[in-house]
């Protein structure tokens, strides 16, 4: 075990000090994107600016013979495109398959410099989260690197699921978690085939109604029993946006395969912000304007936040909003809403604009 004074010591001799709070950058977007695919490839100077996070793949959906050409598009990629406030990120393959260890050395020497975040797959518990830590360290200092390359998990094992606070803390790199759904609901035998989402055999039933014979229409044939689907994934999002939280990192919802479901995708990735995500995978440019709106605050909740928050003063007490009761704790609620939407003013100048004008209204 290491001692806590040593958490934020360099891990390799020239390796950049470790970062004791991780920028809240944000990241309501995460689009996935292949650099072996030219057409693909051609298109990111045209995002930088429209999305919060690029991620280069290397890994799922790119085919065993295009790892190495994915890998030196990524790099092409990178050297070529100014990114501003955009940030570049990547998903190595895993740490079990033949292309991880020349994926990293190969980004980590090339383009260091200009990655955010590498994004591990199929994180089973904290020792893979040191083994990351210590290689990355050592190839920051062979690269002259001023500053940590951060690291994001991506839950898709039972295993890791059940480590997920472990994971969370094992080292200052952690930038944050994903959830994995298609490769954990393998993983656990579920019996689903879709990726993300609800599923309709997944449902609760209102009771049967009892007849004037004193029998119960199970089969609702003269009262029709009302059905409800419910969410394959709720406790395991919970979960990890408790641990998240707990470490002081960002919960992400990872992809919404079905592209064509604009409205499921927005109803899956508005019950993870409600949770406490702060971001989502897309993987077409049709969700991206879905995680960009759904992962910022309504302007009236920003509005409401705001009078709250003025009303309450230092913090303390009780005072009437609209005919409701806020207290500290309600405030404290506020308070998030309020913060988040001053982050995301800082870079998107239409939310700036209408956050401005529900402060205004709120504090005139």
């Amino acid at each position: 075990m290491r001692s806590a004074r040593d958490f934020f010591s360099p891990l390799a001799v020239g390796a950049p000090v470790p970062l004791r709070e991780v920028p809240t950058r944000p990241s309501r977007a995460i689009h996935f994107f292949d650099p072996s695919n030219s057409k693909m490839a051609a298109k990111i100077p045209a995002m930088v600016g429209g999305v919060d996070v690029l991620l280069g793949n290397l890994e799922d959906a790119v085919k065993a013979d295009n790892k190495v050409a994915a890998r030196d598009g990524l790099v092409r990629i990178a050297r070529d495109t100014n990114f501003g406030s955009t940030q570049l990120w990547t998903r190595l393959n895993a740490l079990d398959s033949p292309w991880f260890l020349d994926d990293i050395t190969t980004v980590m020497a090339e383009i260091g410099d200009r990655l955010d975040v590498v994004m591990i797959p199929k994180v089973q518990g904290p020792e893979d989260i040191h083994y990351v830590d210590r290689l990355l360290a050592q190839l920051e200092a062979k690269a002259r690197l001023a500053r940590p390359i951060l690291v994001h998990a991506i839950l898709e094992t039972a295993r890791g699921v059940a480590n997920v606070e472990a994971i969370c803390a094992a080292s200052p790199r952690m930038q944050g978690l994903s959830l994995g759904p298609a490769d954990l609901a393998a993983d656990r035998r579920m019996k689903t085939t879709r990726v993300g989402g609800g599923h309709p055999g997944y449902l609760v039933r209102s009771d049967a109604v009892r007849g004037a014979d004193g029998r119960y229409d199970v089969h609702g044939e003269q009262h029709p029993r009302t059905t409800y689907q419910q969410d394959l994934w709720h406790y395991t999002l919970a979960r990890m946006v408790d641990a998240c939280a707990m470490h002081g990192i960002g919960a992400y919802y990872g992809p919404f395969g079905d592209i064509t479901d604009v409205v499921g995708c927005e109803d899956q990735f508005r019950n993870a912000f409600l949770l406490g995500c702060v971001g989502a995978w897309t993987l077409h440019p049709v969700q991206i304007d879905i995680a960009r709106r759904v992962f910022s605050p309504d302007p009236a909740e920003v509005e409401h936040a705001y009078r709250v928050v003025a009303a309450m003063g230092d913090g303390t007490g009780a005072v009437m909003v609209d005919g409701k009761m806020e207290d500290d704790a309600s405030c404290k609620q506020c308070q998030v809403v309020v913060d988040l939407a001053e982050q995301l003013a800082r870079v998107d100048p239409d939310l700036a604009e209408r956050y401005a004008a529900a402060r205004q209204t709120a504090c005139p």
